[in-house]
């Protein structure tokens, strides 16, 4: 699916994570692995330190944490949100929608459009094209979108190849309109035929959870989880993202008429740092255009290292300049997809901890 909206514009982005993390060095002992190749791994697949939520902590709790810094800051008033936009893989409740959820707990109108989706890696570009598309309406002032995800809890500890890399976050990002004829344009696509390369196989009505779905298994890697746990096929997952991305990237870029050399930032889902290099390479752009240092410091939150690349990498500069960045997420869905916007000016782009 192809797609463009016109005079459409990021005013701000907030990135929340938890203060509580752990190193890989010190987690080292839960995996059932040679340890001198486990460091090496660490080198490479960017291991260091994962934040987590603490237990009981939920997405509508750090939800609710970034919007009320939001208002007590004055960067963002109540009378201002037309909709609420969540997009997350791990929900409060299976019912009601975690976004209303948030909606009541912050007293907002009843008014606004509360909206729930369900995508991870890709997230971020698909929470995106709904705020854009909600803009379209009259009367719309400030669409919030939420992308949030608190994975950790669903990813066995003894998991060699996931664990170390599972990171807790939250980013609010607002969307309005512009007047300066700004044009967004990208690409998505999905392939569920794929959906078992990446996926929890318990916990929903197909496979409910129950004693014998909890009970451990090791692969043949030595890795042990049970099928309520998340399940990543690596070798898939990279191959599903050696292939798909560049050529999706490639004509992305022919189609809409820029160069590579024209967009200023990359800033990638990072499920490790071999894979955005990797990629990096393949696209034939610079590692400092494309950071692969978010999964190293923070962890990967699925489609919130988006929002973080933004935060983290770029900041306080997007305050005063304007940058020409290509978003891209992609991963469970199987889902892939980038967009190609202007950035920049923003009213704030703060990242905190919760």
């Amino acid at each position: 699916m192809r797609f463009a909206y016109r005079n459409k514009k990021i005013t701000g982005v907030l990135s929340v994570v938890p203060k509580n993390f752990k190193t890989f060095d010190e987690e080292m002992e839960n995996y059932n692995a040679d340890k001198s190749r486990t460091k090496r791994l660490k080198l490479v697949m960017g291991y260091d330190r994962h934040h987590l939520v603490e237990d009981g902590v939920t997405v509508s709790d750090m939800a609710v944490f970034g919007m009320k810094y939001l208002f007590d800051n004055g960067l963002l008033s109540k009378d201002d949100i037309s909709a609420l936009v969540l997009v997350t893989e791990s929900p409060d409740y299976f019912l009601p929608p975690t976004s209303c959820v948030i909606q009541g707990r912050l007293g907002l109108s009843q008014d606004v459009f509360c909206l729930d989706i369900n995508q991870g890696c890709a997230g971020y570009i698909v929470g995106l094209m709904e705020a854009f598309s909600l803009l379209a309406q009259d009367d719309m002032k400030k669409v919030v979108l939420i992308n949030a995800d608190i994975l950790s809890r669903k990813i066995s500890k003894e998991d060699r190849n996931s664990y170390p890399l599972a990171g807790d976050a939250i980013a609010i990002t607002i969307v309005e309109n512009a007047d300066d004829g700004s044009l967004i344009q990208g690409e998505i696509k999905f392939d569920g035929a794929r959906h078992e390369v990446l996926m929890i196989p318990a916990g929903g009505f197909k496979m409910p959870s129950t004693p014998e779905t909890a009970v451990m298994h090791e692969d043949r890697d030595g890795n042990r989880r049970s099928l309520d746990n998340l399940v990543m096929k690596g070798r898939e997952v990279f191959h599903f993202v050696q292939t798909e991305m560049p050529p999706l990237l490639n004509g992305l870029f022919d189609r809409i008429g820029i160069g590579k050399d024209e967009i200023d930032w990359y800033l990638f889902h990072q499920p490790n740092k071999f894979m955005v290099d990797k990629l990096a390479e393949e696209l034939d752009v610079p590692y400092e255009k494309m950071p692969s240092n978010i999964v190293t410091n923070f962890g990967n939150p699925s489609g919130v290292t988006v929002p973080l690349n933004i935060s983290f990498n770029i900041g306080k500069r997007l305050l005063n300049e304007t940058f020409k960045v290509c978003l891209a997420g992609f991963g469970v869905g199987l889902t892939w997809g980038a967009m190609v916007l202007e950035i920049g000016n923003l009213n704030f782009n703060d990242l905190i901890e919760f």
